[in-house]
C-alpha cells in the first residue's frame, strides 16, 4: 500500500482539478520504470481507468492504482508534497531504497 501524507493530498486533489480530472472518481498512477541516476526511477500521473492487472487503493480520499511490477517496489511507500522556495514538489518515501540520488527523484534496491 501507499500511503498519501495531508500536504499530497491537498496538491493531488488541486492538480486533478486544473487538468480535469476528478479526485473522488479518477485515480492517481504510481509507477516505477529504469532510469534515472540511481537506476529507478518513480512515475506519477493521473488516470481515469484501472487495468485489470492493476493493484487499487485508497488512502486519504486519494484513489491510487499501480501496475504489479511495480507494487513489489514501493510496498510502505508514503506520498509527500514539499513546497516552498526549496521545495522538491511530490517527493516519495520508499523504505524498500536502499540508496537514492540526490534529487530523490531515482533510487535502487
Amino acid at each position: 500500500m501507499i500511503k498519501v501524507s495531508e500536504t499530497a493530498k491537498q496538491k493531488v486533489v488541486s492538480l486533478m482539478t486544473e487538468e480535469g480530472y476528478d479526485a473522488s472518481t479518477d485515480f492517481v498512477r504510481v509507477g516505477v520504470k529504469s532510469g534515472g541516476c540511481s537506476g529507478l526511477s518513480y512515475e506519477l500521473k493521473f488516470d481515469k481507468t484501472a487495468a485489470d492487472s492493476d493493484k487499487v487503493f485508497e488512502d486519504n480520499a486519494v484513489r491510487i492504482i499501480v501496475d504489479k511490477k511495480s507494487f513489489l517496489y514501493l510496498v510502505g511507500t508514503t506520498l509527500e508534497y514539499s513546497g516552498g522556495l526549496n521545495g522538491k514538489g511530490f517527493v516519495f518515501n520508499n523504505p524498500n531504497a536502499q540508496r537514492t540520488c540526490g534529487c530523490g527523484e531515482s533510487f535502487s534496491l
